[in-house]
C-alpha cells in the first residue's frame, strides 16, 4: 500500500485517478544554484549549458507555477541550491497560498535566520525538508562543508517541528555510517515527523547497523520504517530491477522545473539528463508522451538512480492499468 510509505504525495488514490486529465499532484521548482554550504555529496546542477543554474526571475517562477495551478496543482516544493537565499521566496509562497495550493514545501539546509523561517510559516509553508546528516557538530560540519552552523540547524529544526510538518533528509557517507543509528535517534528527538535516510549517490550502498532501532522510533516515522525494512531485506534505495515497471507513470502528473526547462525528475536533472521540453502550456502533453515512449530500463540514469518510492509507485500504477 502506497499510503503506508509516508509520502503524502504518493498515495493509492493518486494511482487510481491517474490520467491525462487528473490534477497535477506536485511541482518542484529549483529557484537557484547558490548555497552557503559545500556538502561533499551535493550533485548541484549539471545543466548549465541550458541556463538552468542561474537564479530564476520571480516573474518566471510565478508564470511556471500558474501553468501548473491552472492544471489543478495540489503540492509545490521550492528547492535549489538553497532557496532561503532567494529574495522572492516569501512572495512565491504567498502566491501559491492565495491560489489554493494545498501543500507548500521548502527544502532547506536549515541555516537561515529564524525570522525568515517564521515569515515563511506565516506566508503559508506547511512542509519543511531540512538536511541533518550527523548528531554532533564535528561530523555535521564535515557533511555541510562549513564550520559553525550545526547548532543553528538543530535549533531551527526543533523550532519548525513544533510548528508544522518537518522531515529530515539524512545522507550517509562512510564517515557517518558508524554513527547512523545514533544519528537517527538524535533526529527523532527533535520532534520531526519523519526521517529520510539515503546513501550518497556517489557511494550508493545498502545501509546496515539499523537493526537496533526500536519499534517506538520506527512506528513514529513511516518513511524511516519503510526504508529501514528495505535495508534489512538488502534492497537499496536506488536502482530499477528487471521485474520493475519500465515506464515512469509518476512523470505524468509530477514535474521538476529549472530555468526554462522541465525535467523528468530532480534526480534526472542532477545527474545531467536532458529536459523533456521548455516550460509552457504544452508541458503536460510532453510529459505524458515521455511517459509513454520512454523505457526507463534503457535509460542509464533511471536504471541506476530511480528511488525506491518512485519504483513502488510506478509498479503500483502499472498494476492499475
Amino acid at each position: 500500500m502506497l499510503d503506508d510509505i509516508g509520502f503524502y504525495t504518493l498515495t493509492d488514490a493518486r494511482v487510481t485517478q491517474l490520467s491525462s486529465t487528473s490534477p497535477m499532484w506536485r511541482c518542484e521548482i529549483l529557484l537557484n544554484d547558490s548555497c552557503n554550504f559545500k556538502c561533499p555529496y551535493c550533485r548541484g546542477f549539471k545543466n548549465f549549458s541550458r541556463d538552468c543554474g542561474e537564479e530564476m526571475p520571480i516573474e518566471q517562477a510565478i508564470k511556471t507555477i500558474d501553468y501548473w495551478i491552472d492544471d489543478g496543482l495540489k503540492n509545490v516544493r521550492f528547492s535549489g541550491g538553497e532557496p532561503t537565499l532567494y529574495d522572492g521566496l516569501c512572495s512565491l509562497v504567498e502566491h501559491c497560498k492565495k491560489r489554493g495550493v494545498e501543500r507548500i514545501a521548502v527544502s532547506s539546509n536549515g541555516s537561515a535566520d529564524r525570522g525568515l523561517y517564521e515569515r515563511l510559516l506565516d506566508a503559508g509553508v506547511n512542509d519543511f525538508s531540512i538536511s541533518l546528516d550527523a548528531c554532533c557538530a564535528l561530523y555535521g560540519d564535515k557533511m555541510a562543508g562549513v564550520s559553525g552552523e550545526w547548532n543553528t540547524v538543530v535549533d531551527n529544526i526543533r523550532f519548525l517541528a513544533s510548528q508544522t510538518y518537518v522531515t529530515i533528509g539524512m545522507v550517509v557517507l562512510p564517515i557517518t555510517l558508524p554513527t547512523l543509528s545514533e544519528n537517527v535517534f538524535f533526529a527523532s528527538s527533535l520532534g520531526v515527523a519523519d526521517i529520510r535516510i539515503i546513501s550518497a549517490a556517489q557511494w550508493n550502498k545498502v545501509l546496515g547497523g539499523l537493526q537496533i532501532l526500536p519499534d517506538r522510533i520506527l512506528d513514529r516515522h513511516p518513511i524511516l520504517k519503510y526504508r529501514v525494512n528495505h535495508f534489512l531485506e538488502h534492497r537499496n534505495v536506488r536502482g530499477i530491477q528487471y521485474d520493475d515497471s519500465n515506464r515512469c507513470y509518476l512523470v505524468m502528473d509530477d514535474s521538476v522545473v529549472a530555468g526554462d526547462w522541465h525535467f523528468p525528475c530532480v534526480i534526472h536533472l542532477r545527474e545531467g539528463g536532458d529536459p523533456i521540453g521548455r516550460v509552457g502550456k504544452k508541458m503536460r502533453a510532453e510529459r505524458i508522451e515521455w511517459s509513454i515512449c520512454h523505457n526507463t530500463h534503457d535509460d542509464p540514469i533511471c536504471k541506476k538512480n530511480c528511488l525506491d518510492v518512485c519504483i513502488d509507485y510506478n509498479n503500483s500504477a502499472k498494476d492499475n492499468q
